[in-house]
């Protein structure tokens, strides 16, 4: 049973009672869906007849996913360019090479690039991915100048007719400008050679409110078109995936769920929501 469903069930069959609505509110809450959605809904709880009450908080939840296409946005001339931004820890490269080898299988000549070069860790599992899913990886030396990589592998992704090129930047803290700064000198670096398709947001799906934080600073340093959302197969955190989306109005367009390279999957709203309440 989904995350609300639960609570819903009997809410069907009953009035809620205050007790309810207090387990009800704390289920929320732990959910990470956020104090103002969560009140939102207990209050169609106590207004909405219980066999109209999934159908008006399913529209409610999706009032508040933004209409905004979800795909990836697909270049038609030269290779598409993914920036992969996050904070550490948040699962970056691993989606990183997720979505390399969700293209790759789908045909895509593809490149990955190891801009993360202060993290020597980093680079050697993304070249770990790389070889396991067949995609090339471009690394420099350790320590060497993260732009530099990344206008090397923009160069190479336009001359030899790559499809798409993912670069998995450094994980840095929201709160170091400088490191915030260095995210747009590589995205105008890389678009002397060729467009920024995409700048993709990596959330840890546990992280919480503190994750949307993360969001919004390095949504103030780059304009970030898309969210990446990890570990959502522990279904308690569920609600993060509509409270981001809500608070950024950037659209969430994969979601990870779990650790196996094929654990990637382009978002589906409808059926996110449907399953949090059945």
């Amino acid at each position: 049973m989904g995350l609300f469903g639960s609570f819903l069930s009997k809410f069907s069959k009953s009035k809620a009672t205050i007790e309810d609505l207090e387990q009800f509110r704390e289920i929320l809450i732990s959910s990470d869906i956020g104090v103002k959605i969560t009140e939102e809904i207990l209050e169609l709880v106590k207004r909405e007849k219980s066999e109209e009450l999934s159908t008006a908080i399913a529209n409610s939840l999706k009032s508040k996913l933004i209409s905004s296409s979800r795909a990836i946005n697909l270049s038609t001339v030269g290779p598409t360019v993914v920036l992969i931004v996050g904070v550490n820890g948040t699962g970056k490269t691993t989606s990183a090479a997720k979505l390399a080898n969700y293209y790759a299988k789908s045909g895509k000549k593809v490149l990955l690039v190891a801009a993360d070069t202060f993290r020597a860790a980093a680079v050697a599992q993304l070249q770990t991915w790389g070889e396991r899913i067949g995609v090339e990886v471009l690394s420099g030396s350790s320590n060497s100048d993260p732009a530099a990589i990344a206008f090397d592998g923009a160069k190479r992704a336009k001359d030899e007719g790559f499809d798409l090129l993912i670069i998995d930047t450094a994980g840095r803290l929201h709160t170091k400008s400088n490191l915030m700064d260095e995210l747009g000198k590589i995205q105008r670096v890389i678009e002397k050679v060729t467009p920024v398709n995409e700048i993709l947001f990596v959330l840890d799906g546990t992280t919480g409110q503190n994750g949307i934080k993360q969001a919004e600073t390095f949504a103030a340093s780059v304009k970030l078109t898309g969210l990446m959302v990890t570990k959502l197969d522990g279904s308690t955190k569920g609600g993060i995936a509509i409270a981001t989306e809500a608070a950024l109005q950037v659209p969430l367009k994969y979601v990870g769920f779990g650790e196996a390279i094929d654990d990637l999957a382009p978002f589906d709203g409808d059926g996110y929501i449907t399953e949090l309440l059945t």
